[in-house]
């Protein structure tokens, strides 16, 4: 079975925009609020004396710089993935 490159790429195409359509639909004000936000609002609505008993060891400057090391975790990510997927299917070959 041979799968057509454009049928691909508009199935891509798709995916993406329904993520981007729910993502949207689900936010309220646009701002993007992480499972580490919640959690510490979780912990303190129940238990208001809580102290977290762990700080990072470095912060960074802004939210751009986080989206920037967020982004760079992913493309290392795929890349190991892909360079795996491709050498398996090399030695296959």
């Amino acid at each position: 079975m041979r799968i057509d490159k454009r049928s691909v790429i508009v199935a891509v195409a798709l995916v993406a925009l329904v993520a981007f359509l729910m993502y949207r639909g689900s936010q309220g004000g646009g701002e993007l609020v992480g499972s580490d936000d919640r959690g510490a609002k979780t912990i303190t609505q129940y238990n208001a004396s809580y102290k977290p008993w762990f700080h990072p060891l470095w912060v960074p400057p802004g939210p751009e710089a986080e989206s920037l090391l967020f982004a760079a975790q992913a493309a290392g990510g795929a890349f190991v993935l892909g360079y795996v997927i491709g050498r398996f299917r090399g030695m296959r070959k």
